[in-house]
């Protein structure tokens, strides 16, 4: 006699899988239109909508909320996504995947007991929107805090990465003469001294952007405050590279013959407070280029102003500055493309789980990335920053 497998799922056809699945806890996901003047990336493609959806979950995108990448109205219903005209019917949805943080008339369209992700950016979130989320007894979700398996960032990695080379990329269009620059070309010319490019913070950020500065030719000197990134960067570029820690007489005179310079340090996530004085910025070079990735989280430097992508660039002191939280969102479809792999991903694990709170309390790294819990703040270094008590997340679990 044959036996019988014991997983008698083997044996459904895909209709009654489908209807099995449907027979779960459904998420309800919200995917709203960005203003394309601040922000063209999206939390999922067409393509992690399709992965999100077929396992049953239901997910509301804005009308539109595509076309900055180039992702039509089409592709997204084909990929099982209900397209809608009404922001209230995104936001009203159990849980609402943005960008750019939330502003109070989004807020107040979510329903109380609902979950908002979001990128970080303190310094265009504020205090009266972290008190509505605290007062709707919310959870909020940075994607900057969500941890993986190996304690790695896996949001803040992916995004690094495209952040390092477009660094570079913008850098290399604000010298030249056709947007005001000095008419420098980023690479080695036989017989010319090439440019300095300086970069303070050696995280991925910033061992990606001193790839591509020397794949072009540049001359490029690293700054940390921590000796093994610094070993680590130097082993993986080579002993050509110039590394040192954040000493100050250094600094100065790695200021002074810059042509570039890229501020990269990412204090939420603990690093010590650093940043370039106004003082320090006038002694640059005359046409000299700023770009300041931690202008979302303070800043490098004093002189940033923390702009968006339609209004990047500014001149102070001589210096050419170019400030924004988001400079991957020249490249949206590349950013979206990468930040899709990892919440399709993460929206599973979560349906798995059967709702955000279990899912809070079933992995830890998923956990580190809830600064809001249940209308709680449970992150003292963003508590801090608001002037709001932060409580730990792990004693209000052992409540629930």
């Amino acid at each position: 006699m044959t036996q019988q497998p014991k997983d008698n799922r083997r044996l459904f056809p895909e209709e009654c899988l489908i209807r099995e699945i449907a027979g779960k806890p459904r998420l309800s996901i919200g995917i709203p239109k960005e203003n394309p003047g601040i922000e063209t990336r999206l939390a999922l493609t067409p393509e992690g909508v399709s992965i999100v959806t077929e396992e049953g979950h239901s997910v509301y995108v804005q009308r539109g909320a595509g076309n900055p990448m180039s992702y039509s109205d089409l592709q997204f219903s084909e990929a099982g996504a209900f397209m809608v005209d009404d922001m209230a019917e995104v936001y009203g949805a159990d849980m609402v995947l943005k960008i750019t943080p939330p502003t109070l008339d989004e807020l107040t369209m979510m329903h109380n007991r609902s979950t908002i992700f979001s990128m970080l950016q303190l310094s265009n979130m504020s205090k009266e929107c972290i008190e509505l989320i605290m007062q709707k007894k919310m959870n909020a979700i940075a994607y900057e805090l969500i941890k993986d398996e190996q304690k790695a960032f896996p949001v803040v990695n992916s995004i690094s990465e495209i952040e390092g080379n477009t660094a570079i990329a913008v850098i290399s269009d604000l010298m030249s003469s056709e947007r005001g620059g000095k008419g420098l070309l980023l690479g080695g010319v036989a017989g010319i001294t090439p440019p300095e490019v300086l970069i303070i913070g050696a995280s991925i950020t910033g061992s990606v952007a001193a790839r591509a500065a020397m794949a072009l030719g540049a001359q490029v000197k690293v700054f940390d405050h921590d000796i093994n990134k610094l070993r680590k960067i130097q082993h993986y570029l080579g002993t050509q590279i110039f590394t040192s820690v954040i000493h100050p007489a250094v600094l100065f005179r790695a200021l002074a013959s810059a042509d570039a310079v890229i501020g990269n340090l990412r204090y939420i996530n603990g690093s010590e407070r650093f940043m370039v004085s106004e003082d320090l910025v006038k002694t640059m070079k005359k046409g000299a280029v700023i770009v300041d990735l931690s202008v979302d989280q303070g800043g490098c430097f004093e002189t940033s102003e923390c702009r968006t992508i339609s209004n990047a660039v500014f001149v102070k002191h001589g210096i050419t500055h170019y400030c924004v939280p988001n400079i991957s969102a020249r490249v949206g479809r590349t950013s979206s493309m990468a930040l899709s792999n990892i919440f399709s991903h993460i929206l599973l694990k979560i349906g798995h789980s059967g709702s955000v709170r279990q899912s809070i309390a079933e992995s830890s790294g998923f956990r580190h990335g809830a600064y809001i819990f249940n209308g709680i703040m449970v992150n003292r270094l963003i508590g801090d920053y608001y002037n709001i008590p932060s409580n730990d997340i792990g004693l209000l679990l052992a409540g629930y």
